[in-house]
C-alpha cells in the first residue's frame, strides 16, 4: 500500500464502525471517528489507537459536514436502532452532505441482497439510500455484509448460551451465511485502498456458511462444554419485531447466496475467518460474567 487515506467513519463507536476504524488504523490510515458519545469508553479506546474523535450525528448534517472537511474517503452507515424509515432519511441527508463536502470516495454500509426486493424493512431502507447514492454522481462503493458471527454473543443471545443453548429463528439444518466483524473491517479497508478500482461497485460478502446445528457443535468445542441448538418459533420473534420475523422467514425461504470461494480469491489480502476461527478467537469469559440488570 502506497497511499495513506484520511477516512471519516460514522457509527465509529458501534460494532461495525468500530471494526472498520480499528482495521483502518492498523493499516496506517488516518481516521476521523464520528460518534454521539465522544466521552464514552469506545471513543476513548479509538482515541488511544490514534483516531481523531469527532462529536456528531447523522441527523445533524452540520456536524457531519464539519467532520467531513479535509477527508478523502468516508464510511457511511445508518443507525438501525432509529427504525427503518429514519435510517433511510438520515442516510439520504448524510449522502447529500458528503457530496456537498466534496469527499472523493463514499463507502456505504448496506446489507447483502438489499438490492433483491426482499420485503425486509431494514433491507429496503438501506436500498433506498443506495438508490439515492446512485443518482448523486459521486464515486460510491456499496459494502454489503451478510449476518454477523457476533450475533451468537449478542446481548439477547448470551442468556441462552449461559444455559447451554444456541438459539436462533431457523430450522436446525438450514444453512446461513455469516461474516465476522473483523472481516467487515478488513473488507472495508480493502475497498478504501482499492479506491478507483471499486467505484460504482456493490459487494455482497461472507466468510462462512453453516447450519445452526453446525454452529452449536463449533461453539461446544470453543467454549468447552456442550451447546445444543434450539429453534426459536417465528411467532415468538414476531411478538418482538415484525422486521426481524420477516428477515428470519427470508433466511429460511431464500437466504444469502454469496460465492464465498470466488470472493476470497478476489480479495486475497483479507485473512478471512471461518466461524470456527472466530469462535476459537473469542473471549468466552463473558459467559462467566453476571448478566447486567435492566
Amino acid at each position: 500500500m502506497s497511499t495513506k487515506r484520511s477516512v471519516l467513519v460514522t457509527g465509529a463507536t458501534g460494532q461495525q464502525g468500530g471494526a472498520v476504524a480499528q482495521a483502518l488504523l492498523s493499516r496506517g490510515h488516518r481516521v476521523k471517528a464520528l460518534t454521539r458519545k465522544p466521552d464514552g469508553d469506545a471513543a476513548r479506546r479509538l482515541a488511544a489507537a490514534g483516531a481523531d474523535i469527532m462529536s456528531g450525528d447523522l441527523a445533524d448534517t452540520a456536524s457531519l459536514a464539519k467532520a467531513a472537511n479535509g477527508v478523502d474517503t468516508m464510511f457511511l452507515m445508518g443507525s438501525p436502532a432509529a427504525g427503518a424509515e429514519e435510517e433511510a432519511r438520515q442516510g439520504i441527508l448524510a449522502a447529500d452532505a458528503v457530496k456537498a463536502a466534496g469527499v472523493g470516495h463514499l463507502i456505504y454500509s448496506s446489507v447483502a441482497d438489499a438490492n433483491k426486493t426482499t420485503g425486509i424493512p431494514h433491507f429496503e431502507s438501506k436500498y433506498r439510500v443506495e438508490t439515492h447514492l446512485a443518482g448523486l454522481g459521486i464515486p460510491t462503493t456499496i459494502s454489503a455484509p451478510v449476518a454477523f458471527m457476533e450475533n451468537a454473543v449478542s446481548p439477547w443471545s448470551l442468556g441462552a448460551l449461559r444455559r447451554g443453548t444456541h438459539a436462533f429463528a431457523m430450522p436446525p439444518r438450514r444453512v446461513l451465511q455469516l461474516v465476522s466483524l473483523a472481516d467487515i473491517g478488513a473488507f472495508v479497508t480493502a475497498l478504501v485502498e482499492r479506491r478507483e478500482q471499486v467505484f460504482g461497485k456493490r459487494f455482497d460478502f461472507a466468510g462462512d456458511e453453516l447450519s445452526g446445528e453446525e454452529q452449536a457443535k463449533i461453539l461446544s468445542q470453543a467454549i468447552g462444554h456442550p451447546i445444543s441448538y434450539q429453534e426459536i418459533p417465528i411467532a415468538v420473534i414476531r411478538q418482538q419485531s415484525e422486521d426481524i420475523a420477516l428477515m428470519s422467514e427470508w433466511f429460511d425461504r431464500i437466504g444469502y447466496d454469496v460465492d464465498i470461494a470466488a470472493l476470497q480469491k478476489d480479495f486475497p489480502e483479507i485473512r478471512w475467518h471461518s466461524f470456527a476461527d472466530w469462535a476459537r478467537g473469542f473471549d468466552w469469559s463473558v459467559l462467566k460474567q453476571a448478566p447486567s440488570g435492566g
